[in-house]
C-alpha cells in the first residue's frame, strides 16, 4: 500500500502536546524539526538551576510519603475533600479525580523505577530562536508545583505564544479537560479560539 504525502508529513511532523516533562519533550522534538506545532502545558525545563532541585525534591518527597501511607490511602481517598488536599500540587480540583484513579496515579508514582534518575537529570530548555514551528506554552493560573514566577522563564523561547489557563493547576486535564482540548485545537489551527 502506498502512503500519501500528507500521511507521511503527519507521521514525520505531528502536532504535539505535552504536560510537564512531556511539554519539555515536545519542545525538544520541535527543536529537531519533528513537530508541526507544539502545545506545552506547564513544561519542565524553564526553571533556574536552584529551582529545579526544589521542584524535583518536592516530587520525590510526595512519592516517599505515599509509600509510607499507601495502606490507608483507600480509606482517605473516599473523601473528595481529602483528594483535593492530597492532589493540590497537581490539580486545583483534585476532588474531581475518582478515588480509584487517584490510587492508580499514586501507585504509578510509587512503582516508577526511573524516578530517581529523572529527578537527577539536568532538564533545561535551551534558547530557541527562531521557532521551528508554532509553539504555545500554557501555564495554569493555579499552578503551584512549577509556579510561573519561579519557573516561567520563557524568554528562552521569545517568539512562543504564552497563555495563562484560568482555574487550572499543573495537570490541567484534571481541572478542565475541555479547556485543554480547545487550547490544543487552537494551536493546531483546527479551530479558532
Amino acid at each position: 500500500m502506498r502512503r500519501s504525502a500528507t500521511w507521511t508529513s503527519v507521521v514525520e511532523r505531528p502536532h504535539l502536546a505535552g504536560n510537564s516533562l512531556g511539554g519539555l519533550v515536545a519542545i525538544e522534538l520541535a527543536r529537531r524539526g519533528r513537530a508541526a506545532t507544539v502545545c506545552a502545558f506547564s513544561p519542565a525545563g524553564f526553571w533556574s538551576a536552584d529551582f529545579q532541585p526544589r521542584a524535583l525534591n518536592k516530587l520525590q518527597r510526595g512519592i516517599a510519603l505515599a509509600r509510607r501511607v499507601r495502606s490507608i490511602l483507600p480509606f482517605m481517598y473516599k473523601s473528595a475533600t481529602v483528594r483535593r488536599l492530597m492532589l493540590r500540587d497537581v490539580a486545583w480540583h483534585g476532588d474531581r479525580v475518582s478515588a480509584d484513579r487517584a490510587l492508580e496515579a499514586i501507585d504509578e508514582g510509587i512503582d516508577c523505577a526511573i524516578l530517581a534518575d529523572l529527578c537527577a537529570a539536568d532538564w533545561q530548555i535551551a534558547p530557541l530562536d527562531p521557532l521551528p514551528c508554532p509553539i504555545t506554552i500554557a501555564w495554569g493560573e493555579k499552578e503551584t508545583l512549577l509556579p510561573v514566577e519561579a519557573h516561567g522563564k520563557t524568554e528562552r523561547i521569545p517568539q512562543a505564544s504564552i497563555k495563562t489557563l484560568p482555574g487550572v493547576s499543573h495537570v490541567p486535564m484534571i481541572d478542565d479537560p475541555g479547556l485543554v482540548a480547545r487550547t490544543i485545537l487552537a494551536v493546531t489551527g483546527a479551530v479558532k479560539q
